[in-house]
C-alpha cells in the first residue's frame, strides 16, 4: 500500500471547477460527505424518503474521455437523463479497492432498475495510464459496469475532481449526492433506491469483498 497523501477537505464540498487542484486518496468521509438521505438509526435500515437536488445543474461533461471499456462511448445528453452514478477511480488505489465491492454489488442490483454507473478512471502514476493495465484490472475484477478512461485528465478537469475516490450522484434534475472517500454506502444505496423507485421492502444490494 503507497503512502496516503494528507487530505486537504472543506465541509460541505460542491463540485467547483479549479485550475490547480490537492488530491487525497485518503480523503475522510465524515467531512466530506453531502448527504441526500436521512441516516437510519442503529440497528435499522432507512430509505431515503425525500431527496433534495444540492444542484440543479446537469452533471459535466465525460466527453474527455479518450476511450472507453465494456460500452461504447456514452453520450452526456443520454446520462442527464437517467439515475447516474459517477465513480473517480483509479486501479492502485487502496481506498478505490476497498469501495469496489459496493459499487459492484449496487450494479448487480439496480442495473435492471434504471441504474447507470460510470466509474472514470482518472490515473496519477504512469502505470495507471496505461488502458491495457486498465482494462486487466476490469477483466480481473469482473467489473461489468461503463469505464471511462481518462489518462490526460480532461473528465476530471471538466468536472473539478479532487480525490480518489469520488462519487456524484445525478439524476435528470441535477446532483443529489456526493462523497469523496470510503463510506456512506448505506446511505448512498438508500438515496439510489429512492431515485429509481425501488419498493421499500425489495432486496438491497449483496456486497461481495474483494480478494486481496
Amino acid at each position: 500500500m503507497r503512502p496516503a497523501f494528507r487530505a486537504v477537505v472543506a465541509a460541505a464540498v460542491v463540485i467547483v471547477a479549479v485550475a490547480a487542484t490537492v488530491v487525497s486518496r485518503r480523503a475522510t468521509p465524515a467531512n466530506v460527505s453531502t448527504a441526500a438521505g436521512v441516516p437510519s438509526p442503529a440497528g435499522t435500515v432507512a430509505e431515503a424518503v425525500d431527496v433534495p437536488v444540492l444542484s440543479g445543474v446537469l452533471a459535466p461533461s465525460v466527453a474527455g474521455a479518450t476511450s472507453w471499456l465494456n460500452t461504447s462511448p456514452l453520450a452526456d445528453a443520454e446520462l442527464h437523463k437517467q439515475v447516474v452514478l459517477y465513480d473517480f477511480w483509479t486501479f492502485e488505489c487502496i481506498n478505490c479497492f476497498h469501495t469496489l465491492p459496493y459499487v459492484k454489488a449496487w450494479q448487480a442490483r439496480y442495473a435492471k432498475d434504471g441504474l447507470v454507473i460510470v466509474g472514470i478512471h482518472s490515473p496519477e502514476f504512469s502505470t495507471e495510464r496505461d488502458p491495457r493495465n486498465v482494462a486487466r484490472f476490469v477483466m480481473d475484477h469482473q467489473i461489468t459496469y461503463p469505464v471511462a478512461l481518462d489518462p490526460d485528465w480532461k473528465v476530471w478537469t471538466a468536472w473539478g475532481n479532487r480525490y480518489w475516490p469520488a462519487f456524484y450522484l445525478y439524476d435528470s434534475h441535477g446532483l443529489r449526492l456526493q462523497h469523496f472517500g470510503e463510506g456512506d454506502y448505506e446511505n448512498t444505496e438508500n438515496t439510489i433506491r429512492a431515485l429509481l423507485n425501488v419498493d421499500p421492502a425489495s432486496p438491497r444490494a449483496t456486497v461481495v469483498r474483494e480478494p486481496a
